[in-house]
């Protein structure tokens, strides 16, 4: 019992727990004691036990659960918080359902009866939602289970048992049961969605795998067999989420294009059964496909159009009506009656799912519009669908909502309106708004007089207040008006006036009244908006003596006023009908006629011109006064102007305006004429026609007033009307959209037309089809009666299209052509409705085109135009009928029909994708008999190509027999030459509805009668949005801004070039410029962006500048199209004054000239000489920061467009007047030359210095100094040669000259780091200063290495842009000199410490920063981190960043992600070893073992990365030559050998430079040598020993030639060397100390001569002016002398006498003899045999020529040669033997042999360090450090740098007796002519005494 007496002393909820049984059947009493005694049900105690109760009930020992289960009862009965534990939901069915089926098909009988009785219980509950579960289950259960659910009863079930937080829901219950029990509640039982029951199923993977192959293979029957697998699967009812896209796409596929309905109506299901499993998830695709089924409803077949309305419908669902209305409204103007009818059946059925909040004013608007159209549709199957569509939108919303949409329609079709919306039943018996007549009766009885009369805004709701209702019957608004009591007028004036303003307002003295109205006036401009009653206001200004006012002061001051109120209130309509009369009763009069009409202008603002112009009108000729209605018309016609002619009702105008011009008074027709003027600006020739029944004379006036009209075009609107109009009223606020609703349509539109259908009859259509000419000449002019007389007739025309057609073809042709001219005639009457004509009337007449009398043809090509001019080219293109008309084999048809499509298509911006149907008759006509055909056809051509394409009609091609298909394939490509380019987008009037066609302008006036919205609409709803932009302004604004037209600029250069255009180059802009860029803009700038860009009002170019930098980025590719066209607008606006301007064009010039440069796009001369010229106007600008700017996009200039060429520019704006201009020209002349060094200079560096020291004796200070500096960038360049460049200057200049240089030189004299920092500057200049180089501001230093990066010819490969974030700082870097850059004191070392090898750093991979992971999380960008970290000036940060670098490089699986970065990193690495050689090594306070530590990592990056060749041969050329030139300086830096194992990094280096040669791509590290030998001997002050080791590295370089002559670039090569001889010629080349770079040369080139014979010569093609080069005359001449050579060779061997003839060898054996020998002599263990054979033979053949043997090996190995020979001598001939090295030297002698030479380690080269630094005595001076002359070999030979070393470390073991006698014979040696001075022989004595003080002093 010990256990017991454990766990009896644990807590109550441990022993729970516990593992031993008893323990928790303890635990588990004395719980349910504790649960017992908690009265409190929110005690803490509960909580403890929260967790627990599960295991209570889960118990494995039966005795212990049945405690636990009592326990856990009464926890669940008394705790608060169990109710949270089990969630807020009594029972949650989903997990039920779902097991519940499985219990069906249980063995157990017993469960599956439970399972039925559960599943009576549950369908209690949820209904009908449970059935779709349970349709798997055995089908007699199922038939069971329905029999059970049919009996239950169909009121919901009640809950009777109650969580302890539902008592109040008990209570209430209990309650209900004392009642009687029966009563309800009038609660509903929550519904289930079946949908949340069902599991989803996951479909995608289980599509067949070749369904995407299937759905497209051309037998149906697989198509089929793929849709049938995917019905399948979206049968089920819940699919789970995932990418459907593919999938909906292939299904969208087969229901737009498959031509088999049956296929079309299986997608049609699966994409309703997608819709339906998704829900809200398919939401996404419900774009992509409405538009494609809308389409389709075209398919009259009931099971597809089911089909497809099934689809539709599932799929809105899923969405809002608001997402697809721009699908729905696209479709709704088609002219398929079944797909509009369909259309609208669809929102009909959509409605239904809407309510009030679903479909606002704002959506419904549009469809009520579109709807309108249908109701008065031909069709009558349309009509109805639309009806019922606006019937359910009634009922949805209520009539009120929709009634002011539908204000346009009769009586009659607004009762079937009504009568539609009473037989909609809305889904689950929503009554819906209101529908039908069910509105009439509460508005009948609208408030009367208690209404508040404040009419503005929106009334408050109150039991005070009652809606104002606006009356759109004149005589309702005139009795509400007069209802409005005028006691409430006054209190509300009272409230907002001063007492003795309203006192005498009605005063009967005239000085009274004014000064009432002057306090009137003054309360007015000071009330608040929101608080001025308006209506009151006026009705005050209205009372007695109102606007009958007799002194003319007050008059004037009351129509001032009216117009304050209106301008500052939220004045209304029934304000404003209280003031019109009055208005216009004064405004005929002289003294108040102004006032008058300021007065009605601010209405207008308020309420719409429309509306006002309406009142007005009606007002004015309701009078007598002929004055007034003069000034009235007058007023209107400056009104139009002022707000455009948006929603004027033409109809209403016309008649007043007849009336006007009745009268007999001529000042009022007068008026009338000019606003008619006005109107036709607005409204074009179609004005005219209502009004050709008027006298002639009346006429003739008219004519002579359009005339004047004529080319005019209507002026931008500068009035719009307000906001507040529009939102008058709460519940009527679409006033304002009804008067403005025409405002978007087309002007034919607005014209009342006739429906003339009544008066065609039979008896004319017989007629017209009579047998006897006379009787259908009859009916011919009875139709042109009836059209003329209508003048606008509809498009309903009855028969007479057939009648009209049979005429066409008839054999009199005096009716062929009366019949065209009625169709002329019926085009000008039809206007756009002529397009359902096309197809039956129109094409008739193009075959009338192949008629053989001309007059005929005339008149039918006359019809045609007339018909296009109305209908566009579209309908005409779309379908074969154009084709079919080709197919005639009629030479007259066929070239008017192709002359005409010639015209045509080139105005069109697209055509249908049925012209492709007429390409084979086209081909056809281009072999055609006739002369005539074929030419039209060639002219055609390229008009076709222009919307096929080249490659479209080129593959029509193949179809073509053999013989035909040569000469059209010919043709083709003629054409493509002359293909023009595709015209702009047309532009949108403000706001307006856009032309439907290019087409559509006619010729003459037509083009200003095309659109009636002038600007007025996109003002008015300016008001409505701040951004002062109409809905559909944004919409035609979202456009492209630009076009791209294949070849245009092309186009526009040959045109120039050919002088047909005139040459962009002008002093200042002349007009004819101007036009000829505004005529080629218009191809490619969107309309409206031209119109802005050259529009008088700077802002709002400066807003067209805006979008063109906001779609900078998207539209790139178009902007470079356009770019030329572009620059020459800019140049147009540096000839402005506004600043404004001017800077947002700097501002798009930088942007724009950065996108150019991150697209490698290279400047044309086209494009430079069109802009730069004008550009480098403004950089003399006076504005700085205008000057800053320009130098700024110069910079950036640089980079697209060579540098050379842009100092031509600059050196042309130094002959400027303005001497700013001169002044920042110079200084960028000096920029260019410090950044591209002296080749910059163009045409020659002489030539341009004479110029630019011209300007040292400028008169302009700023002049003088700008050239005294660029003169000292040339000095700082080329030093002292500058004097013979700039020529004789006069004593004075010259004087200015010497002392700027001096001063400059003072300042470059600083520490030796600077100095050298100074010489990189020279050195680094690339050789072509016509590459694209990075450039910075004359202010920055140069930036050497981003020039460097870019300094690679055109054939390396470019590498990826890195963003701003991870760029080096690489100014900053060089530039911080933060240390004294003095060189520091001699350290003195412990000798013993150099046996210790210097370990390099172990890498450990750590993160630089802690947010590293964070912010870069691609590959690329942490590479591109970590490498800007090497550059860091910390040296632990640039150490871990290398670690990091040399981790990745070690492992050859990961070294590959380095690749793209490997420049990048070596322009780090080259940056650090600048920064450590000009700041760290000045340093005192930094440890040098710092320093060594770092060089050690770089130098173990860089032999790790050139180990790999791949990563080694992605170095480019310039950053070859840079990180070359600092591996030399640091090689020579002296400094090197005052710090401990200095001179072990000197060796590391070496090494570094013999992989760097041999990895690297060869034809970069020669180009990179050359140019760096080219700096070297350039720099004056260079050292001999730098440009030695470049000479050297080219000698091992052309020892290995030809093993690598088949992978150089010969012409990059030999473009380098034309280059170097360009720089230093022959004779330059042999006054240097050196003869050294001349013999490299020539060797380099007589080796490739050699390896690659007579084709050198071939690769020359990179050389401009190739005759005139040095190389290729220098190369001829090799070519000819080695063939002399070859001819008289063996006659100089016998001149020589070199060997007797007995003894004479071949060439042949003698080379294989002397080859053999040498490598014996090279082998380890044949040297001394080697030796001895090669002794013997010189003694056989004492003349030997043995130089072609040793002319490519090292000095040292000459000498060992040499010297063994003398001991081979000397031992035959019995002298005493000179020590010989020979057995120290094997193994240097097999690394000169093997090319490929074994690395040595570098603990080798550190034991015999020691012994070069005792030999040395230690003495640091520069002169005697080992610098790279003792690394690489004396003479420029081939041998690696590890063989000088071997020969160094050799000699140096010998004895110095040995030592000496040496020196003395090498140095009376004649061949010794490179050696370097012998070392200093120092007695060994005193060398021991020197190391022993050293040691001494360290200690």
């Amino acid at each position: 019992m010990g256990d017991d007496s454990e766990w009896m002393k644990l807590p109550v909820d441990q022993k729970c727990e516990h593992k031993v049984w008893k323990a928790r059947l303890n635990g588990y009493e004395e719980a349910l004691k504790l649960f017992q005694r908690i009265s409190d049900e929110r005690s803490p105690e509960w909580g403890k036990y929260l967790g627990l109760i599960k295991k209570f009930v889960t118990e494995s020992n039966a005795v212990a659960q049945l405690k636990g289960l009592e326990a856990a009862l009464v926890f669940i009965e008394n705790a608060h918080v169990a109710g949270n534990e089990f969630g807020s939901k009594i029972v949650t069915l989903k997990p039920v359902v779902k097991i519940l089926s499985k219990q069906f098909e249980s063995r157990e009988k017993a469960v599956r009866e439970e399972a039925k009785l559960l599943a009576v219980e549950i369908y209690k509950w949820i209904r009908d939602a449970l059935r779709p579960p349970l349709q798997g289950i055995n089908s007699v259960q199922l038939k069971e289970l329905e029999e059970e659910w049919v009996k239950l009863p169909s009121s919901p079930p009640k809950q009777t048992r109650f969580l302890r937080s539902q008592q109040d829901l008990k209570a209430k219950f209990e309650q209900h049961q004392a009642q009687g029990g029966d009563q309800s509640d009038g609660e509903t039982v929550a519904t289930v969605d079946p949908y949340e029951l069902l599991e989803a199923v996951e479909i995608l993977s289980k599509l067949p795998k070749d369904f995407y192959d299937k759905i497209e293979a051309k037998k149906w029957q697989e198509r089929k067999e793929a849709l049938e697998a995917v019905e399948v699967l979206t049968k089920n009812l819940k699919l789970e989420s995932g990418e459907y896209g593919d999938l909906v796409r292939a299904l969208k596929k087969v229901i737009g294009k498959d031509a088999n309905v049956m296929l079309v109506s299986l997608a049609a299901k699966c994409l309703a059964g997608l819709a339906t499993g998704l829900r809200k998830k398919f939401g996404t695709y419900a774009g992509l496909v409405v538009s494609t089924i809308l389409e389709k409803f075209k398919e009259k077949k009931p099971q597809v159009v089911q089909a497809l309305q099934e689809a539709i419908d599932a799929i809105f669902l899923t969405t809002t009506l608001q997402n697809l209305s721009e699908d729905i409204l696209a479709v709704m103007d088609n002219k398929n009656p079944s797909i509009k009818q369909q259309a609208s059946l669809f929102l009909a059925r959509s409605f239904r799912h809407c309510i009030q909040a679903t479909l606002p004013k704002s959506v419904l608007k549009p469809f009520c519009a579109a709807l309108i159209k249908q109701v008065n549709d031909s069709a009558p199957e349309v009509r109805d669908a639309a009806f019922e569509a606006l019937g359910t939108a009634m009922k949805v919303v209520g009539e009120k909502a929709v009634n002011p949409f539908l204000a346009d329609l009769d009586k009659l079709k607004l009762d079937r309106i009504k009568e539609s919306a009473d037989k909609v039943e809305l889904p689950g018996g929503k009554k819906g708004a209101g529908g039908g007549g069910a509105e009439k009766k509460p508005a009948a009885k609208a408030p009367p007089a208690e209404a508040p009369p404040k009419s503005s805004g929106p009334p408050k709701k109150s039991q005070h207040a009652a809606p104002l209702l606006y009356y759109r019957d004149a005589t309702c608004l005139v009795e509400y008006v007069l209802s409005f009591q005028a006691e409430a007028c006054e209190d509300l004036a009272a409230g907002v006036l001063p007492a003795s303003c309203l006192q005498q307002l009605d005063s009967a003295n005239w000085k009274e009244r004014l000064a009432s109205m002057e306090e009137f006036q003054r309360a007015v401009e000071t009330m608040d908006k929101t608080a001025m009653p308006c209506q009151a206001l006026v009705r005050m200004l209205a009372k007695k003596p109102g606007f009958k006012e007799t002194n003319f002061q007050v008059m004037q001051l009351k129509l001032h006023v009216v117009a304050l109120i209106a301008q500052r209130g939220q004045f209304s309509k029934t304000s404003a009908s209280v003031v019109l009369d009055g208005l216009v009763d004064k405004v005929g009069d002289v003294k108040c006629g102004g006032n008058a009409k300021e007065g009605m202008t601010a209405i207008g603002e308020a309420c719409s011109l429309p509306w006002t112009a309406e009142q007005v009108m009606s007002m004015a000729f309701a009078q007598k006064n002929p004055k007034n209605q003069a000034e009235t018309l007058n007023w209107l016609a400056n009104a139009m102007k002022e707000f455009g002619f948006a929603g004027i009702n033409v109809k209403a105008f016309i008649s007043n305006v007849k009336t006007a011009l009745g009268a007999t008074n001529p000042g009022v027709r007068t008026a009338a004429i000019t606003l008619l003027g006005v109107m036709y600006l607005y409204m074009g020739a179609p004005l005219r026609m209502f009004f050709e029944d008027e006298k002639p004379a009346l006429l003739a006036q008219i004519d002579t007033e359009f005339e004047k009209m004529k080319g005019q075009s209507p002026p931008a609107p500068s009035k719009s009307t307000k906001k507040a109009a529009a939102e008058e009223e709460a519940d009527d606020g679409e006033e304002q959209d009804e008067d403005g609703g025409g405002g978007g349509q087309d002007i034919m539109d607005l014209l009342p037309r006739t429906d003339i259908s009544d008066k065609i009859t039979d008896d004319l259509v017989s007629k017209i089809s009579d047998k006897n000419w006379k009787i259908r000449k009859e009916g011919l002019d009875e139709a042109a009666a009836i059209i003329s007389e209508a003048k606008f007739i509809t498009a309903n025309i009855g028969e007479l299209p057939l009648a009209l057609k049979g005429r066409l073809s008839d054999s009199n042709k005096i009716l062929v052509q009366q019949t065209l001219t009625i169709l002329q005639q019926l085009a000008t009457a039809m206007g756009p409705g002529l397009k359902q004509h096309v197809k039956s009337l129109g094409m008739p007449i193009i075959t009338v085109l192949g008629d053989s009398k001309t007059n005929v043809r005339t008149a039918a090509m006359t019809t045609l135009q007339a018909w296009v001019e109305q209908t566009g080219m579209k309908d005409w293109l779309e379908g074969d009928d154009l084709s079919e008309e080709l197919k005639r084999e009629n030479p007259f048809q066929r070239q008017e029909l192709l002359g005409w499509l010639a015209e045509k298509l080139p105005t069109l911006r697209t055509a249908p994708g049925d012209l492709m149907l007429c390409i084979p008759q086209l081909y056809a006509c281009l072999e055609d008999r006739n002369g005539d055909v074929r030419k039209k056809a060639q002219d055609a051509l390229p008009m076709f190509m222009m919307h096929l394409g080249y490659d479209k009609m080129n593959k029509a091609t193949g179809k073509l027999k053999p013989t035909s298909k040569d000469p059209v394939v010919a043709m083709l490509e003629k054409a493509r030459a002359v293909m023009p380019a595709k015209p702009a987008a047309p532009a949108k009037a403000g706001g307006g509805k856009g032309s439907s066609e290019t087409s559509r302008a006619p010729s003459g006036c037509k083009p200003e009668a095309k659109k009636v919205r002038g600007g007025v609409a996109a003002k008015k709803v300016a008001a409505k949005k701040p951004a002062g932009k109409t809905l559909k302004d944004d919409e035609d604004k979202s456009g492209p801004i630009f076009t791209l037209i294949p070849n245009a600029k092309e186009q526009r250069i040959k045109e120039e070039k050919q002088l047909k255009i005139l040459k962009w180059n002008f002093m200042t802009p002349r007009d004819e410029y101007v036009e000829q860029l505004k005529t080629q803009m218009s191809t490619c700038f969107a309309k409206w962006l031209q119109d802005e860009l050259f529009h008088f009002d700077f802002q709002r170019q400066v807003k067209a500048i805006g979008v063109m930098i906001d779609r900078l980025e998207s539209e790139s590719e178009a902007t470079i199209g356009c770019l030329d066209l572009i620059l020459k607008w800019f140049t147009l606006r540096f000839f402005d004054t506004n600043t404004t301007v001017l800077m947002k064009v700097l501002e798009y010039l930088k942007l724009l000239f950065a996108m150019l440069n991150r697209e490698n796009y290279h400047f044309t001369e086209y494009e430079a000489n069109s802009f730069v010229p004008y550009l480098i106007l403004k950089v003399g600008e006076s504005k700085d920061v205008v000057r800053k700017d320009v130098r700024a996009i110069l910079t950036m200039l640089c980079k697209v467009y060579p540098a050379s060429k842009v100092f031509t520019f600059l050196m042309e704006g130094t002959k400027s007047k303005n001497s700013k201009q001169r002044a920042e020209c110079l200084e960028e002349l000096g920029c260019l030359i410090e950044g591209y060094g002296m080749n910059v200079c163009q045409p020659t560096p002489t030539k341009s210095l004479k110029e630019i020291a011209v300007h040292i004796g400028d008169r302009d200070t700023s002049v003088r100094n700008a050239a005294l500096n660029t003169v000292v960038s040339v000095y700082n360049t080329c030093g002292e040669q500058v004097y013979k460049l700039i020529g004789n200057l006069s004593e004075k200049d010259m004087s200015m000259l010497e002392e700027r240089i001096k001063r400059s030189a003072k300042k470059a004299s600083a520490p030796p780091p600077k100095q050298v920092a100074s010489e990189r500057t020279r050195r680094e200049q690339p050789t072509n200063p016509n590459a694209t180089f990075l450039r910075k501001p004359a202010q920055d230093d140069l930036n050497k290495l981003n020039q460097a990066r870019q300094n690679a010819h055109h054939s390396e490969p470019s590498h990826p842009f890195i963003p701003k974030e991870f760029q080096l700082d690489l100014d900053m870097i060089e530039t911080d000199q933060s240390g004294v850059c003095e060189l520091p004191d001699l350290v003195q070392h412990e000798l013993d410490e150099l046996d210790e090898p210097i370990n390099l750093p172990e890498p450990k991979l750590r993160a630089v920063s802690p947010h590293f992971d964070e912010l870069h999380n691609s590959t690329a960008s942490t590479i591109n981190f970590v490498i800007s970290q090497v550059a860091s000036g910390d040296i632990n940060t640039s150490i871990q960043a290398l670690a990091q670098i040399d981790e990745v490089l070690r492992q050859e699986d990961k070294a590959e992600v380095m690749s793209g970065h490997i420049d990048q990193f070596l322009i780090a690495t080259l940056m650090q070893l600048r920064l450590i050689y000009s700041t760290h090594m000045a340093d005192d306070r930094l440890d040098k073992r710092e320093i060594i530590k770092l060089y050690c990592c770089i130098i173990g990056n860089l032999l790790s990365l050139f180990a790999m060749e791949v990563l080694a041969r992605e170095a480019s050329v310039g950053v070859l030559k840079d990180l070359l030139h600092g591996l030399f300086t640091l090689m020579l830096d002296g400094r090197m050998e005052d710090i401990e194992d200095g001179q072990q990094v000197v060796r590391s280096v070496n090494m570094l430079v013999i992989r760097i040669l041999e990895k690297s791509d060869q034809t970069n590290i020669i180009s990179a040598l050359l140019v760096l030998l080219q700096d070297s001997l350039i720099t004056t002050a260079g050292s001999p020993l730098f440009s030695g080791a470049v000479i050297k590295c080219l000698w091992r370089l052309i020892r290995f030639l030809p093993e690598n002559i088949n992978s150089l670039n010969l012409d990059r090569i030999l473009l380098d060397v034309h280059n170097f001889m360009k720089v230093f010629p022959k004779e330059k080349l042999k006054q240097l100390n050196s003869d050294m770079p001349h013999r490299t040369l020539k060797t380099l080139l007589h080796t490739l001569c050699r390896l690659t014979g007579v084709k050198i010569m071939d690769h020359l093609s990179m050389i401009e002016n190739r005759n005139e080069s040095e190389l290729e005359a220098h190369l001829r001449r090799t070519f000819k002398h080695s063939a002399h050579l070859s001819g008289g060779k063996n006659d100089r061997g016998n001149e020589k006498g070199g060997l007797r003839t007995d003894d004479r060898l071949s060439k042949a054996k003698v080379s294989d003899i002397l080859t053999e020998i040498f490598k014996k002599i090279g082998s380890k263990e044949n040297t001394k045999e080697g030796l001895t054979e090669l002794y013997e033979y010189k003694q056989k053949y004492s003349d030997a020529d043995l130089e072609p043997f040793l002319k490519n090996t090292s000095q040292f190995f000459q000498s060992y040669v040499e010297r063994g020979l003398r001991i081979i001598e000397s031992e035959r001939e019995g002298k005493a033997r000179i020590q010989s090295s020979a057995g120290e030297h094997p193994k240097m002698l097999s690394v000169i042999s093997n090319s490929n030479y074994e690395e040595v380690k570098p603990a080798v080269y550190y034991e015999r360090l020691k012994i070069l630094r005792q030999r040395q005595g230690l003495e640091n001076t520069p002169q005697q450090r080992p610098a790279i002359s003792s690394l690489l070999t004396s003479k420029p030979s081939v041998a690696s740098s590890t063989d000088m070393l071997h020969s160094k470390l050799s000699q140096l073991k010998e004895s110095r007796e040995h030592y000496q006698q040496e020196h003395n014979t090498h140095s009376h040696s004649p061949t010794q002519t490179h050696t370097r001075s012998a070392l200093p022989a120092t007695n060994l004595d005193d060398l021991k005494k020197r190391l022993e003080r050293i040691k001494n002093n360290r200690q």
